[in-house]
This record gives structure tokens, sequence and C-alpha cells, in this order.
């Protein structure tokens, strides 16, 4: 990954490419208002001619030729004026754009590599790669028995807690870390605000806010508007949900996705696309560059994209008509599409939203804010969908996604001929847990498994909730073998985590049914014969892991 002098490098050598394609773009302008009939109307012809001088708005200024920019600005909004009448043009008409193509060549020479501003990119791309907040936790509660509690608990869930149980004790030790999340109380003896008041000390001068998750004894909008205004990450309630606040502390501290968010444009510009990958790229995306709309399907297929950048106006195929295209395949139907066009008016950008799109950026745009606004939508995006597709409790896949999914990897893997597993595992004796311990432990036992099998399994593999106790894994590329021993490593040393219950420990084991895709060549035989390989493992003795019978 370039770092932002050597970008800054590859933006200015686009540039100097695009300076030498100019003279024939503009070559390209001329010959279109030259077929322009001298009587009549020629609407194709002439909105051709709007299309390529609308064309040099954006890629202008971006590129550092800001005067031609805003000369074809200009020029643009007089054809538009033109194009309402839709009559032919008389000797004065002509004349005015002749001048302007003639202004056009002379701004043509004059470029000022300075407006391609790198400032603030350096932050921006930093926090894009991210690699997600600390696993340390201090947590600051005057409540002692609470904040115990809250160490115990966190503590079970990999999380190295510090308490403080004043702020007179917390704030000199922030001075020596700011490497930390802050589990902080609002109110203190001192301050009924004391905890926000500290944060708001504490965040002043920082870049990047530090994690702050506020505990509360009151729910009301104002201490939600200052602990907002003091870097809230989250706001919880008392008395204290501890699933909750496992959920918080987990998306505060996941690592960044290994997978890179992946951006598809679509623009007939070479020279824009190249200057808009290279951006993205920059900051860790993947980009697939479609230069033809007409091809754009293919890519979407294939590439997958977690968001769509469209040049509003193309040949043949503007952004508004791919858009509704775009929109009526079902898999695509959530994915972002982002607008990237040099049209200002207002109504039209709302009109082409109202069309399938989801926001609009106007050419020429800042390298920093092309990367935050697509890394920010695209992050709500898969948040929005993971809503629909995970487990509320462990974030896993819910049920109906994973057996979804398995139907596709299997047939993808029979396909093309490579070995794939799937595994059933259930918890042995879970009632008793829930019955001795209470569901909320049980929750935790729960959650302690699924984040052992995400921490253990590849990034490739698909695990999911399969019911209450029972989840399920794609293993893809493994063959039973491999499988079998991967799964089988996980189940002894899930059974040697300990589990704390009213200071009681005690250890929980699961048992677990593997079936091989080459034996079961379809989702619904592969998920029966693993099934039925956990309920073997039941009847010997559980706390094992059984291979599916040969069919």
């Amino acid at each position: 990954m370039a770092n932002p002098g050597e970008l800054q490098a590859k933006l200015i050598s686009l540039g100097d490419s695009y300076s030498a394609q100019l003279p024939e773009k503009l070559n390209q302008l001329e010959q279109a208002f030259n077929q322009l009939p001298v009587k009549g109307w020629d609407e194709q012809r002439f909105q051709n001619l709007l299309s390529l001088v609308h064309g040099l708005i954006g890629s202008g200024k971006t590129f550092g030729f800001a005067s031609l920019s805003n000369l074809a600005r200009d020029l643009e909004i007089y054809l538009r004026q033109l194009a309402l009448r839709k009559v032919s043009l008389n000797k004065e008409q002509r004349n005015l754009i002749l001048e302007s193509l003639q202004e056009l060549h002379q701004a043509s020479t004059l470029r000022d590599v300075s407006l391609i501003d790198l400032s603030g990119l350096i932050a921006v791309v930093q926090a894009s790669q991210d690699a997600g907040a600390p696993r340390r936790i201090f947590v600051v509660e005057d409540d002692r028995e609470l904040a115990l509690e809250l160490k115990i608990q966190l503590g079970y869930f990999g999380y190295d807690v510090s308490i403080f149980n004043s702020l007179a004790d917390f704030m000199p030790a922030m001075q020596q870390t700011s490497d930390v999340i802050v589990l902080m109380d609002i109110s203190f003896p001192e301050d009924h605000l004391g905890g926000i008041n500290a944060m708001k000390e504490i965040q002043q001068g920082r870049e990047v806010p530090l994690p702050v998750v506020f505990l509360t004894a009151h729910d009301n909008f104002e201490e939600r508007l200052e602990a907002a205004r003091a870097g809230s990450s989250a706001y919880l309630c008392k008395p204290v949900n501890i699933g909750n606040l496992i959920d918080k502390l987990d998306n505060l501290t996941s690592p960044k996705p290994q997978t890179p968010y992946r951006v598809m444009i679509v623009d007939d510009s070479v020279a824009l696309t190249a200057y808009h990958a290279s951006v993205l790229e920059q900051a860790g995306v993947s980009v697939k560059v479609v230069n033809n709309p007409f091809k754009a399907m293919e890519a979407l297929q294939e590439f997958a994209p977690d968001l769509i950048l469209i040049d509003l106006y193309m040949p043949e195929c503007n952004g508004t008509d791919l858009a509704r295209v775009i929109r009526q395949l079902d898999a695509f139907v959530s994915i972002p599409i982002v607008f990237l066009s040099a049209e200002s008016d207002l109504d039209k950008q709302l009109f082409a939203m109202g069309l399938g799109g989801d926001d609009f950026l106007t050419k020429p745009i800042q390298p920093q804010h092309l990367i935050s606004s697509v890394t920010s939508r695209i992050r709500r995006s898969l948040m929005l969908r993971s809503f629909m597709v995970r487990d509320s409790l462990t974030g896993l896949l819910n049920h109906t996604v994973i057996k979804d999914m398995l139907d596709s990897e299997v047939a993808w893997a029979v396909r093309h001929k490579k070995p794939l597993s799937f595994a059933m595992i259930d918890i042995d004796h879970f009632k008793k847990v829930n019955d001795n311990y209470g569901h909320p432990v049980g929750d935790r036992v729960i959650k302690s498994l699924s984040r052992l099998l995400k921490q253990r399994l590849r990034s490739s593999d698909l695990v999911g909730r399969y019911g209450g106790e029972e989840f399920a894994v794609v293993l893809i590329d493994a063959d039973r073998t491999t499988a079998m021993k991967v799964l089988d490593n996980i189940r002894k040393d899930f059974s040697q985590l300990r589990h704390l219950a009213e200071e009681k420990e005690f250890h929980v084991t699961f048992s677990c049914g593997i079936a091989d895709a080459s034996q079961f060549p379809n989702g619904a035989k592969l998920c029966e014969a693993a099934d039925k390989a956990l309920y073997k493992a039941k009847e010997a003795g559980r706390n094992q892991t059984a291979l599916a019978n040969n069919p």
C-alpha cells in the first residue's frame, strides 16, 4: 500500500497523462460541435456535445485544471439553456460556443498541481486502517461490588481489567496510557456528571476519541447528549446487561476485517476511474473498475461489491438507468449506490437518488472526502446487513443464512471438485447449566463457544448458530480428516475453559458430528449426515467428535 507521498506522485502522474490527452478531448469537442446541423435540431448530436463538455468539469479540476473546469461549467449551463429550446442555433449562438471552445484550449495549458490536495489524508487513512481498540479495560466505578463483578465478567471473556473506584485515582493513570477502553460510571459523589466531565477533559485535543462506554442509573436525553459530546461509544443503563456490554466491547475491539472493503466504480472516464481507484486503494479498499456500463452486470456478479460508485452521465447508459437495473436484482437491492458527478443541481441530485441511489458526491472530490464517505457508508451498510443475517446473542450467522450458504458452498465445491466439510456442534447437558446457574450464565457459555470457534477457525470458514445451544460450521477446502483434527482440538480446549457463576467454577463440553461433501453432495444430505454423526457422538458418551457413516 503506497504512503500519501507516493499517492500524490501517482495522482500527479495520472494528471500528466490526462494533460497529454486534453488536446484530443478538445478536438472531439470541436468535431461534435461541427457535426451539429446548421438548420434544424439534432437531439442526439447536441446531447453528445453536452456530455463531452460535462466530462471536463469534474475531470479538469481533479487533475489541477481549475480554469478549464470552470469554463466548461459555464459552457454547460449555456448549452443546457439552448437544449430546452430545441431550435436551430443562430450565428450569434454558434460564435459564442466557438469562443468558449477557444477559451478551453487556452485553459488546457494552465495547470496547478497544488490543487491535488492531500491535507488530512494521512489521518483518514490511518483511521480506516485502524486494527481496532485495545483489549485493556479501565473500569471507573465507585460501587466496589459492581466494579469487581464487572472485572470478573469481563475477565472471563478475555479482557484485562483494572478498577478505579474514584476519579482521583483514574485521572493520573490516564496520563501514563491511552491504549485502553474506559468503562465509566457517569455519577460520582462529588459530581453527578463527574464521569462525563472527566472524559471531556481526557478527549480534549485527541484526533481520535478514546473509546468510552458510559454506565448510568438514569436514562435521560440531557445525559445522553453530554455523553455523546464526551465521545461515548455506548451508553448503558444499570443494572448492566453483561451480554449487551460484551457485544459493545466486542464491536470496539474487533480487528479490521481481513477481507478489505470492495468498491466497484462504473465511469466511462478512464482517467477519473484510475484516480478514484488509486485514492481508495491507498486506504486498503479493493477496487473493480468498469469503464463500459454494459459490462457492469458481469462485474457485479463476479466482484460482489460492498458499494458501487456510478458516474451519473455516461453515453448510451446513464447512471440512473444502471442503478435501476441493479436494484431489480434481489442479491444487490441493499448494496449502497453512490452517484459521482459534476452535477451541482440539487434537484437533479435528489431525482437521481430517488431512482435507486443512496448518496451523491460532487466532482471534483478531495481524496480524504472520498475515502471517508465511501468507508463510512460501507460500515453502516455492513452493520445493517449483519442485523439481518446474524444471531443477536453471538454475532454468528443465523439459522436461515448458514443453511442457505451451506447449499451454495456445497454446490460450488462439488462443481469445482474441491473438499468441503460440515459440522454440527451441540453443548452437552446445556439444560443443566441453565437450571443450575441461570440463563445469563448459559448465554455466557454460548458466547464463549461462539468466540472460540471464531478465533480458531479460518476467516474463510462459515460459523452459524443453528439453534439454542447448537452450532453449524462449514469448513471450506477441508476434507473430513482435516475437519476432524481442527474441531477435535477446539473441543478439547473448550472443555478446559473455566466458567464462573456465583464464585463457583464449572466446566462444559460439546459433542460434534462431521460430514464430507464428497460423500454427501448436496446441502440437505450433508446436514442430515452431520446431524446423525452428532447423535452418534452423544450416544457414545458425549464430549467427542464423530464422523458420518459412509452413505
